[in-house]
């Protein structure tokens, strides 16, 4: 579950920096991402599964739309996301530019959702620590996802082109620990196991 949730982040944030980077006339920033998103939602994907134990338990979720269940608002979100994300990475070699670029948009668009939602069914829970943080864990969810991204573009791209992930890194964890100091200290006593014991380490 841990690989599904980070891959998943990872794959959002990727995205959504590759858009803007291309925007900002980051081609060498914005190519990388754009393979990451669809590499790191396919793992993702193959993670759930795996915690599944049975890929028609996914397939099932996509019979019905349910507006009320995250779990199946969590699974029509991803089979929207994935062929955006294939459709953007299958065009870095420069040709069919419109589809990618659009495409890319996009999986842009749904990035933010799809790093985000998992903080709903985890939080939608009888787990004090979880259910008690549920309304700053989305926000700790899209900075831990910028921060992802941005620090895979740093890697990635040459340093003159990495400006758009070097402001996003700083936002991604600006947003991630103000998300978790405000969490945890609402939460009280149930913020306890995050920080002591074998959960705290």
């Amino acid at each position: 579950m841990a690989g599904y949730l980070f891959l998943g982040g990872l794959a959002g944030g990727s995205s959504a920096l590759a858009a803007g980077a291309g925007a900002c006339g980051c081609p060498e920033l914005a190519r990388p991402l754009r393979v990451a998103a669809f590499g790191a939602i396919g793992l993702s994907l193959a993670a759930l599964v795996h915690d599944l134990g049975r890929p028609g338990r996914f397939v099932n979720m996509l019979r019905v739309v349910k507006p009320t269940s995250p779990m199946s608002v969590g699974s029509w979100l991803l089979a929207g996301y994935v062929p955006l994300a294939g459709a953007a990475a299958s065009t870095v070699s420069g040709r069919l530019p419109r589809l990618g670029t659009a495409a890319g948009a996009g999986a842009a668009l749904l990035g933010p959702a799809v790093c985000t939602y998992p903080a709903v069914p985890i939080a939608d829970t009888a787990v004090p620590s979880w259910h008690d943080g549920r309304r700053e864990l989305p926000f700790a969810f899209g900075g831990s996802a910028v921060s992802a991204a941005a620090g895979l573009g740093l890697l990635a791209a040459p340093a003159a082109q990495n400006g758009p992930a070097r402001r996003a890194a700083a936002f991604g964890a600006a947003l991630e620990l103000g998300a978790t100091r405000v969490m945890t200290g609402r939460m009280g006593l149930s913020a306890e196991p995050l920080r002591t014991g074998r959960a705290g380490a």
